[in-house]
């Protein structure tokens, strides 16, 4: 007899970024651990085709696939958590899920039928998710679907969710991730928010299963009986998720309330052994590191309004962690605004309070002179450095300026009219921009890449052979090729055939590497990536 799957909606309270993205990868931790194949779906409310257009200071990381979809960024918690590639049928916004029915439409695929907005629209997101559950193979599918309860553009989500639940009563479940405040001025925690949440998701004829209480400390039993009471759900079924220090505790925390379990007994699973023993060493090693390595991570998507948005480079800041903890180490990460060194350059001199400099990738003019100071500075200093993507390229643009005098060298991106076009559009890409195509034309997703022995690339990867994500429209000209490295540049890895750079070095340096991909993709909590492993070591090193 062929298993059912079972299909978990996790929806949110109160406020957004209450942290429905790792509770559904920490959910589909517990239940992995427990022998379960697991998959998660992230459903996006906005019109947008994909995430690939979204400002990163308003939306967040833009997350890259191996398959090369560019989706909200809790795709890669779903990934670090579950220690598997998610692929672009596990994404879907409100624009992806209305074009294909649209395109449905103009092929008949109706039969002449008055197309609507219910059912088509729901069955459309219906079809989406049992073909990922399908794709995957997977026991159990987790569905998150972006933003809070009673948002106008998420009712068609909720709307599929409750259709499922009507067809399939035994393999649907609704988890509720709320926030229960704290008011400083009353210091008790308020549950009347979560009440609130829970009868909007009543409205729409939903009723929860669960209840994630999440709030600054941990939930008491008064509470739990209110929610109980007022939400509709029992006692055990209201589980308490405080604020902790570190995202990867989530598991362990929801394990210590028997959370595998209960979910496992209401989709009428059997029951199977646990096994977070891998997890609770990262954990434990999470807790006890002590000794910091400091690094400084130069970039402009950070400031929105009063904020800084770490969320702009999450899978950097995350691929840091996992690498320092790799090493014992406790990584303490400082934000520095490119454009600070622009306004006043004496600034660069505290670049040396550091262990290590990271320039993430990015795109625009905005602050780019700064980074150039820092990545100057940071050569002439011995200062390990690390450049992704942009970061990379900017390398290639200041060696060129500085070492091979070439004073107007530039990107194009920067300036279309430079005499020195050290960073050129990809020739594939050039269409592409002349007739304004860029949602989801990058280049994008994992590529190949040929790594030359006696690097540092090689010694930090073993192998000659890779596979990295992509996600950007220019590349080094090879034009300057040979100029640069008989200064000292070392060009170690390419794509097939030699046609496009992928790493570069600086020879007598203790680390000096820029990648044209993103490797803080592939890293994961337990398997840090090679790259960021190798830098900070040498990090560490530099602080000897």
């Amino acid at each position: 007899m062929k298993k059912k799957t079972k299909y978990i909606f996790i929806v949110g309270g109160v406020m957004s970024g209450v942290g429905k993205g790792v509770a559904a990868a920490s959910l589909g931790k517990i239940l992995q651990s427990r022998g379960f194949k697991v998959t998660a779906i992230k459903a996006d409310p906005y019109i947008n085709y994909d995430a690939g257009t979204m400002n990163p200071t308003e939306h967040g990381e833009v997350f890259v696939t191996e398959d090369g979809d560019e989706t909200d960024q809790d795709v890669g918690n779903y990934e670090r958590f579950l220690d598997q590639n998610i692929y672009s049928a596990n994404y879907m916004t409100t624009g992806r899920v209305y074009l294909s029915v649209i395109e449905k439409e103009r092929n008949l695929e109706y039969e002449g039928k008055c197309v609507e907005v219910v059912p088509h629209i729901p069955s459309e997101i219906i079809r989406r998710i049992e073909n990922a559950g399908k794709k995957t193979k997977s026991e159990i599918v987790i569905i998150e679907i972006g933003g809070t309860i009673g948002e106008y553009q998420n009712i068609l989500f909720l709307e599929a969710g409750r259709m499922m639940k009507l067809k399939k009563p035994d393999d649907v479940m609704f988890i509720l991730v709320s926030y229960l405040p704290i008011p400083s001025k009353v210091g008790e925690m308020k549950t009347k928010p979560t009440q609130n949440a829970a009868r909007s998701l009543n409205s729409v004829g939903i009723q929860a299963d669960f209840i994630f209480c999440r709030s600054e400390k941990p939930l008491d039993k008064p509470r739990k009986q209110k929610i109980a009471t007022f939400c509709n759900i029992k006692d055990d079924s209201a589980i308490s998720a405080p604020d902790i220090e570190s995202i990867y505790e989530i598991p362990i925390n929801f394990e210590k309330e028997n959370l595998s379990a209960k979910v496992i007994s209401k989709l009428g699973l059997n029951e199977r052994k646990s096994d977070l023993k891998e997890w609770s060493k990262l954990v434990r090693t999470i807790k006890s590191v002590k000794k910091p390595v400091k690094i400084a991570i130069v970039g402009k998507y950070f400031n929105t309004g009063e904020f800084t948005l770490v969320d702009s480079y999450i899978s950097v800041v995350e691929a840091l962690k996992h690498a320092s903890w790799f090493s014992k180490r406790k990584p303490e990460l400082y934000w520095l605004n490119s454009e600070d060194f622009e306004k006043d350059p004496k600034k660069l001199s505290e670049l040396k309070n550091y262990d290590g400099v990271l320039i993430p990738g990015g795109f625009g003019s905005r602050g780019i002179e700064g980074k150039l100071k820092v990545i100057k500075f940071v050569r002439e200093n011995n200062i390990p450095y690390f450049g992704l993507c942009y970061g990379m390229q900017l390398v290639c643009i200041e060696f060129a300026r500085d070492v091979l005098k070439l004073r107007t060298a530039n990107s194009v991106e920067i300036d279309p009219d430079t005499k020195h076009p050290v960073i050129d559009v990809n020739p594939y890409q050039q269409e592409n921009i002349q007739n304004k195509r860029y949602g989801g034309t990058m280049r994008l997703g994992a590529y190949p890449a040929y790594i030359s022995k006696g690097t540092k690339a090689y010694s930090a990867y073993k192998t000659t052979r890779i596979s990295e994500r992509h996600r950007h429209r220019y590349e080094f000209n090879n034009k300057y090729l040979k100029r640069m490295e008989k200064k000292g540049m070392v060009f170690s890895a390419f794509s097939p055939g030699k046609k496009l750079v992928e790493i570069v070095e600086i020879k007598n340096h203790p680390w000096f590497v820029g990648v044209q991909f993103h490797p803080e993709f592939k890293s994961r909590p337990i398997t840090s990536h090679p790259l960021f492993r190798e830098f900070i070591k040498a990090c560490i090193k530099n602080q000897s």
